[in-house]
């Protein structure tokens, strides 16, 4: 696995289940140490289910990627084409990012930076001149990450997850 090289598709409705499964296992992994299991549970029972992941895909303003590792699912973006922009954004061409994941055994290996140009590369196919996204606060290996790939912070909002009340920084690039 080493050495396999990275695939990215556009995943279709055939892909909704394993996008589901690996949406919630990557959030699991990702924010499970740092959270509490009440919090973590009320949050993929209620927010964030299996059955509501699996509609989101294919779904209008929805685009999945999928990232492969030699045969292996290693992680997934999801480009999000919403009308609700931040104020710093509204009235510009955007496309959020609103999730980009690899699984703990890929991590390290480029994944996220291959999801990471591709989505880029979809923006740019799309016209947009900004892409956005948001991350948690303490995230700071994901912080790293975005501003190596060129992200620059520019606000905050609140995620809910299960009842406790998070920070997330809102962080764009222009294209």
């Amino acid at each position: 696995m080493e050495n396999a090289t990275i695939r990215i598709s556009v995943a279709g409705k055939e892909s909704a289940e394993l996008i589901a499964d690996l949406s919630r296992q990557t959030f699991y992994d990702t924010f499970a140490p740092h959270n509490t299991a009440e919090n973590m549970d009320l949050f993929l029972q209620a927010q964030f289910t299996r059955e509501q992941l699996i509609e989101e895909v294919g779904a209008p303003r929805n685009i999945f990627l999928l990232a492969w590792l030699g045969d292996e699912a290693a992680g997934y973006a999801r480009l999000y084409e919403g009308s609700e922009l931040p104020h710093d954004l509204a009235g510009t061409a955007a496309i959020e990012i609103s999730r980009i994941y690899a699984t703990q055994q890929a991590i390290g290996k480029g994944v996220g930076k291959a999801l990471m140009e591709a989505c880029f590369d979809i923006a740019r196919g799309k016209e947009k001149t900004w892409v956005w996204l948001c991350v948690w606060e303490h995230n700071g290996r994901a912080i790293a990450f975005y501003e190596k790939m060129g992200f620059e912070i520019f606000g905050k909002h609140i995620f809910v997850l299960g009842q406790d009340l998070q920070n997330d920084w809102e962080m764009k690039k222009r294209l």
